[in-house]
């Protein structure tokens, strides 16, 4: 007798958890949205304000605030979000407390690509960023014959240059060629590094370096006007 007790005392206190449980889910579900903040992670933040954000937070024509949280769709938002060129990553969640948050990380553009008519940014994981009336990037020149699917092998390049401190502040410019070729515009002169293709770049740069140590020191850097690393252990310059 004594263990039916129990087994009923646990049973119904399951129950009344249960209950519980299930009251403050629809409890919180008809609670409405009292609030819109918007975070931007950490990082250069300069292309979306928080208004421009909390404008894309707009659901069927309806600001979300005020409307129970039940009838948000929160992936609908993220999507909503992420559909903006210049949004890398985006979460929307709600609070206890009714606020609808959005944690926004916008595109870290590394170049600027101006090929034929068409100009605009790519960010560090190679993807197409539009120009912005509201902000001018001060990042790195490309033009030259650049289609779409360079980006990728442009921007692991660029990311590697920028991770570079000697490359980051020497090289200002890069142009392909119609040929399928690299030349890079230095800060310290007029003359143009040919590299050929973006493969080996590590022992490109690496005679480029060496090449620099000894022209720097005896003065003729001057003297050069191209400066090809595309040749196997060797760097060919014409003055």
């Amino acid at each position: 007798m004594r263990k039916i007790s129990t087994y009923l005392f646990f049973l119904l206190l399951l129950g009344g958890l249960v209950f519980i449980y299930g009251f403050s889910l629809s409890e919180n579900a008809r609670r409405k949205i009292s609030k819109v903040l918007v975070e931007f992670e950490e990082g250069e933040n300069n292309f979306l304000t928080h208004q421009a954000v909390n404008k894309l937070l707009i659901q069927n024509n309806k600001n979300v605030r005020n409307q129970r949280k039940s009838v948000l769709d929160l992936q609908g938002l993220e999507r909503k979000l992420l559909s903006n060129p210049y949004i890398e990553k985006a979460t929307v969640f709600y609070t206890i407390d009714g606020v609808l948050k959005g944690l926004v990380k916008q595109r870290n553009p590394i170049a600027r690509i101006h090929s034929g008519s068409r100009v605009y940014y790519v960010d560090k994981q190679g993807v197409m960023v539009p120009l912005s009336d509201a902000f001018s990037a001060r990042v790195l020149l490309v033009t030259g014959a650049i289609e779409t699917k360079d980006l990728k092998e442009i921007a692991a390049f660029i990311n590697g240059m920028l991770a570079d401190d000697f490359l980051r502040n020497e090289i200002i410019g890069v142009h392909k060629t119609q040929q399928n070729e690299f030349v890079l515009s230095a800060r310290s002169g007029s003359y143009k590094i040919k590299i050929g293709s973006l493969k080996g770049l590590n022992l490109k740069f690496q005679k480029l370096k060496a090449f620099y140590k000894k022209a720097f020191v005896d003065k003729t850097i001057a003297q050069y006007k191209t400066i090809n690393l595309k040749y196997h252990n060797q760097v060919v310059c014409s003055k």
